[in-house]
């Protein structure tokens, strides 16, 4: 067989220099790019499944874990405005008259425990295998089964159109910047989150205040997905009950053109 100009030489024949093949190069340069991004995927992920690794936070995980810490700040911040009171009361140089003005104040803005008797409400989602109980209605979407965040703010416009002296909502108190906010099937209060059932507590008569409930345009809505729905709805009397004092921050946080 006789010699290709790639083969070496042979005999007496003068030995032929291999030519330079950029193929062999580019192919080592790409398992070498290949071992360098497994080794990255490697330090990255320290040994464990990046994709099913349990340890990586989901975000559901991450909004509870804020939640959590804003309640621990809001109470902490609580603490000390009542300490910062106490203080000031001790310096305090002012007449009784400007005394007595700064407690009517600090009662109208919510930052003062309010103690009086008390009507709760309480909304909750339908059951999810909820069908029509009435004829003439369809049969529910999704979005008829859950409480929506006009819900929740029908329920505390008239309250406070009731005449409600102070409300509070879940575990914290409302004062006039406070904004009842859904996302989803959650409800986001003054940077904490909860899910239903949700319950409004509101200080005040209440006669007045289950007339306004009852009187409200937007609730006699709601009333019609709780009779065809199941919607959660319960209005009770609770007595004599004391709501706690609005113990987050009080600074106006708004938006700023960017320069």
């Amino acid at each position: 067989m006789s010699n290709s100009a790639d083969s070496p030489g042979t005999g007496s024949s003068p030995a032929v220099t291999r030519r330079f093949r950029p193929v062999r190069v580019l192919t080592v340069a790409v398992f070498a790019l290949a071992g360098l991004i497994f080794f990255t995927s490697f330090n990255t992920a320290k040994g464990t499944n990046i994709r099913t690794d349990a340890s990586l936070l989901k975000l559901s995980d991450l909004i509870q874990e804020r939640s959590h810490k804003n309640a621990s700040l809001d109470e902490s911040n609580g603490v000390l405005r009542d300490e910062v009171d106490t203080l000031a009361g001790r310096e305090n140089g002012g007449s009784k008259a400007d005394t007595a003005k700064l407690a009517a104040l600090e009662k109208n803005t919510g930052t003062q425990k309010l103690k009086g008797k008390a009507v709760t409400v309480t909304l909750n989602d339908a059951p999810p295998n909820a069908t029509a109980k009435l004829p003439g209605y369809p049969e529910p979407q999704p979005d008829y089964l859950v409480i929506h965040q006009q819900d929740l703010q029908a329920v505390v416009n008239a309250l406070w159109l009731g005449g409600a002296q102070g409300i509070k909502v879940m575990d914290q108190r409302l004062i006039s910047t406070s904004a009842v906010r859904c996302v989803g099937n959650t409800l986001i209060l003054q940077g904490r989150v909860y899910s239903p059932p949700y319950k409004i507590t509101a200080i005040g008569d209440p006669q007045k205040l289950q007339k306004a409930l009852a009187d409200s345009p937007a609730i006699q809505n709601y009333m019609v997905y709780v009779n065809v729905y199941g919607l959660g709805w319960k209005v009770e009397e609770n007595g004599t009950v004391t709501l706690p004092g609005y113990s987050g921050t009080v600074d106006l946080h708004y938006a700023k053109p960017v320069e």
